[in-house]
């Protein structure tokens, strides 16, 4: 009977921890004013993503990521020489961005370059003027983009062994939604339409208001 007794206690306090842990998570839950607009989910959380930096802009001027992320940012990384993909990523992001400036939702669009080498800032102002005059080109020695896209998690590689300078590089196409302040909140796979970025978008815009 006292054996009983011990294991209903002991099963008492384990039910009473968990439901405690339980009740610990709603309350992360709550306090975080962005739940209700997450639906991604990757390991290590959202949080996971992103790193400090200072890099070149196109215009010349050196930049650090809290001048950057002045306000919600559309982060994506590609290069200019880039056949395909990244001219269509950029003009879905920057259509998503006149979609929430409609909305009255000012979000900002960026472009970091995965190819350093080619992609001067000179180089980068011609390629981004093309989708939108907001959007912001970066770049910056190879130690510097290196470090960037890490934080990110963001694979690159140039196929550069024998032509340097007509080479392809193979990167993730994943883009970024980065709020003020240099938080990484959620990300949209390229085949997510421009008015459904907006919309998920303009989600996280409202609740961080």
């Amino acid at each position: 009977m006292a054996d009983r007794k011990i294991l209903l206690i002991g099963t008492a306090a384990a039910i009473g921890v968990l439901g405690g842990g339980a009740l610990f998570l709603a309350q992360q839950r709550s306090d975080d004013v962005f739940a209700q607009c997450t639906t991604s989910t990757v390991a290590g959380g959202m949080d996971s993503f992103g790193t400090d930096f200072t890099l070149t802009r196109q215009d010349g001027q050196r930049v650090a990521s809290t001048e950057v992320f002045s306000k919600p940012t559309l982060l994506y990384f590609g290069y200019t020489f880039c056949p395909d993909v990244c001219p269509l990523d950029s003009a879905r992001n920057a259509e998503a961005a006149d979609l929430l400036q409609e909305d009255g939702k000012d979000v900002q669009t960026v472009f970091i370059t995965v190819d350093p080498r080619r992609d001067t800032p000179e180089v980068l102002a011609d390629y981004t003027s093309q989708f939108s005059d907001d959007m912001i080109g970066l770049t910056g020695s190879d130690q510097e983009i290196a470090a960037v896209n890490q934080g990110w998690r963001n694979y690159f590689k140039a196929h550069d062994e024998e032509d340097q300078e007509y080479y392809l590089v193979d990167h993730m196409t994943n883009t970024y939604l980065v709020m003020p302040g240099g938080r990484t909140v959620e990300f949209f796979s390229r085949d997510t339409a421009p008015e459904i970025v907006a919309e998920r978008t303009g989600c996280f815009v409202d609740a961080a208001a």
